[in-house]
């Protein structure tokens, strides 16, 4: 990556955060755009965690007033299946429509053509960068013992 970006190791495997967007705990990264709405999409630790993104289905559309927290989809990859949520309150503004089809760019430009959605609303509650590092910090111990705990099954 080109731009400024914090790394939080997971074992062996880097995970990189450019710090000119926002985080949602969630696991999303968050771009302000022209024009006040805002572009969402998987962090690289929810995409390590997901691994291959093969199926994406929203239960919501375009104009859609959503409240933080509220179930928008479902996505399923090689290790998950799981169910999305609104990482804040606010209308939709745009879907990708090109990941329905294909959600490949998921896996392989999360940052850039792998975006999600497109909302407006409050998104005072994000984090910067760095407090998003302290969060994966604070919950990484519980996240690797329910990997183990998934792999033993």
């Amino acid at each position: 990556m080109s731009e400024s970006c914090l790394t939080f190791m997971m074992g062996e495997y880097r995970a990189e955060f450019p710090t000119d967007r926002r985080y949602a705990r969630n696991h999303m990264w968050a771009l302000s755009l022209e024009g006040g709405s805002t572009r969402f999409g998987f962090t690289a630790y929810a995409v390590r965690l997901l691994q291959d993104v093969y199926f994406l289905d929203w239960e919501v559309a375009e104009g859609d007033l959503l409240a933080e927290k509220q179930e928008i989809g479902q996505i399923e990859s090689q290790k998950a299946e799981a169910s999305l949520y609104s990482p804040q309150a606010g209308t939709l503004d745009r879907i990708n429509q090109v990941l329905l089809k294909d959600p490949s760019a998921i896996n392989v430009d999360k940052y850039g053509e792998g975006w999600l959605f497109e909302m407006s609303g409050d998104a005072s509650a994000l984090l910067s960068a760095e407090m998003y590092l302290e969060h994966l910090e604070a919950v990484w111990e519980v996240t690797q013992r329910t990997i183990k705990g998934q792999m033993n099954r």
